[in-house]
């Protein structure tokens, strides 16, 4: 394994910390976007966790879903979830209260406690590829392990 940053090794160090033993990647070119990640790792596209931030507006507190590369969070079914108005997180609130930047946010070891709600098509595949800090770091995990590891609230939001 290459060296790690900063960002991807606290990734890694949480993943240990919650018993999921996987081998943070660092990719020659960037897995900003699930198309590009798969191309890099050989894998369908559903195979890759997207990482999305949104602000709970009347709380103003982020909102992590996770969610399969090809699919579109139907927003509405997760402003229900939250019980109030929603909108996709600016890149800078991201960096802010998550501690990673847009394109490689990882489904945990956020600065701020976040519960996931992780949707169901992810459960589909027996491994699933998520961001690791980086833009060009990933890493692999059995997406139920990735539920219990995250303390995510598994819901069909697609």
């Amino acid at each position: 394994m290459s060296e790690l940053s900063r960002s991807a090794q606290r990734v890694a160090d949480a993943l240990a910390g919650k018993g999921i033993d996987a081998e943070v990647r660092v990719l020659p070119d960037s897995a900003r976007t699930a198309r590009d990640a798969a191309a890099a790792l050989g894998c369908e596209v559903s195979q890759i966790v997207k990482s999305l931030v949104f602000r709970d507006i009347d709380n103003d507190r982020p909102v992590l879903v996770l969610a399969a590369g090809p699919d579109r969070v139907d927003e509405g079914k997760l402003a229900e979830l939250v019980g109030g108005p929603i909108e996709q997180a600016k890149a800078t609130w991201v960096k802010q209260r998550t501690g990673f930047a847009v394109g490689g946010v990882p489904p945990l070891a956020h600065t701020e406690p976040l519960s996931p709600f992780v949707d169901a098509n992810l459960l589909r595949h027996n491994t699933v590829w998520a961001a690791a800090g980086t833009p060009h770091a990933v890493f692999p995990a059995d997406p139920k392990q990735l539920v219990a590891a995250t303390d995510g609230t598994v819901v069909n939001l697609v």
